[in-house]
């Protein structure tokens, strides 16, 4: 677990947390930004966050929770900077999971990676904590500040489009 709010962790511990967080915080990081670029820039604030010791919640019981929250954090900072600089424009995402040897498979996550961002941002962040952080709604309400029913309706509203959108990928398997 994280220490204390006001001392940096060690180089042991970031190496810790980026060991088994950081596909989790890169994952959440892309559905919200799309794009690869931007995304590493808000990790590489959130690890200097850490290593400078500028915690806001010494008492954190849930680290990848927290995690996550820092991430989307940056991320919403990042696409609010982006909108007022560029014009409202978002990159589209370059790849949201990893690829696939197998053609089927990985025409099937391209398919899936393109419905995903299709979703309303706040649907999308709601079903990639869901189903790849297996997050509950609670945690889900937490790191996203928003009430747990709210999460299950997002979660559910996505979940309709995203089988709406798949369906036809689906008939044809």
């Amino acid at each position: 677990m994280m220490g204390g709010a006001k001392r940096g962790l060690t180089a042991a511990d970031l190496e810790r947390i980026h060991d088994e967080h950081v596909t989790a915080m890169y994952r959440l990081g892309l559905a919200l930004l799309r794009d690869e670029g931007s995304v590493r820039d808000v990790l590489q604030d959130v690890f200097l966050k850490l290593a400078e010791g500028r915690l806001k919640d010494a008492n954190i019981s849930d680290e990848r929770a927290y995690l996550l929250r820092m991430v989307r954090h940056g991320a919403l900072d990042r696409l609010r900077r982006d909108k007022v600089r560029h014009g409202h424009t978002v990159t589209a995402a370059e790849q949201l999971f990893e690829r696939c040897p197998d053609p089927d498979r990985e025409a099937f996550r391209l398919q899936l990676e393109q419905a995903l961002t299709g979703l309303p941002e706040e649907q999308r962040e709601v079903v990639v904590l869901k189903l790849w952080e297996e997050r509950t709604f609670d945690e889900i309400a937490r790191i996203c500040s928003i009430p747990p029913n709210t999460a299950a309706s997002r979660y559910r509203y996505g979940l309709d489009k995203l089988r709406a959108l798949l369906r036809p990928v689906y008939e044809e398997l």
